[in-house]
């Protein structure tokens, strides 16, 4: 998304500057994986010099931390909105489990979070990004709660945290390269040990909640 300004001076120009940027960052990212994607195509793709994209992010990880957290918020808003017509454990982890699977770029974010977006970024950026994530964690843990009354809003929060690592063992399973995918063609027996996404991430929401009070 190019800006139609050379410079940007006003404080209005360099919020379109940093959208612009985003923007581009999201596309990259869904077209080619978080993993795939360096500043210089991101630089490349928004029609600015690296340094340019400097002024604005510290780091190409500071751009998708910046851009986990707006997923991020669009998942917990979607899992909020769908939890009070959810009625137990089976039901709320079917919320849980397909908001994510509407969100692949999110899910693709959350695999990547902690082994690379939280590397080779200043502390004020993490900051941010930890002090967001344990809001989103309560917001979502307190829905959790209103919806399965044996679970509290902090077990509520510790099963959205439970669910992101779930997410990130079973994501990149949806998306295996050339290789994987011609030995899946060839040995449907190794195929199957690989379980799909939405109905493993839901099952394994459910143990662990139904788990949690046990527990105690």
């Amino acid at each position: 998304m190019e800006t139609p300004f050379r410079r940007a001076r006003r404080p209005d120009q360099k919020d379109q500057r940093r959208e612009a940027i985003v923007t581009a960052a999201r596309r990259l990212a869904e077209r080619s994986g978080v993993a795939r994607v360096s500043l210089g195509d991101i630089a490349t793709e928004v029609g600015l010099a690296k340094s340019n994209v400097l002024r604005y992010f510290g780091t190409r990880e500071e751009i998708y931390l910046h851009l986990t957290m707006r997923t991020g918020t669009d998942w917990a808003e979607a899992v909020t909105a769908g939890l009070p017509h959810a009625r137990g454990i089976p039901a709320m982890s079917g919320v849980l489990a397909d908001a994510f699977v509407d969100r692949p770029l999110y899910c693709d974010l959350t695999t990547h979070a902690e082994t690379m977006l939280e590397h080779n970024v200043s502390v004020a950026a993490l900051k941010v990004f930890k002090e967001w994530a344990i809001g989103m964690y309560w917001q979502v843990g307190r829905g959790i709660s209103s919806t399965c009354p044996e679970l509290s809003a902090e077990d509520g929060a510790a099963l959205v945290m439970a669910a992101s690592a779930f997410v990130a063992k079973l994501f990149p399973l949806t998306r295996p390269p050339e290789a994987l995918r011609e030995l899946y063609a060839r040995e449907p027996t190794i195929a199957r040990a690989f379980p799909p996404f939405r109905p493993t991430l839901t099952r394994m929401v459910a143990a662990t909640a139904a788990g949690i009070p046990l527990s105690r």
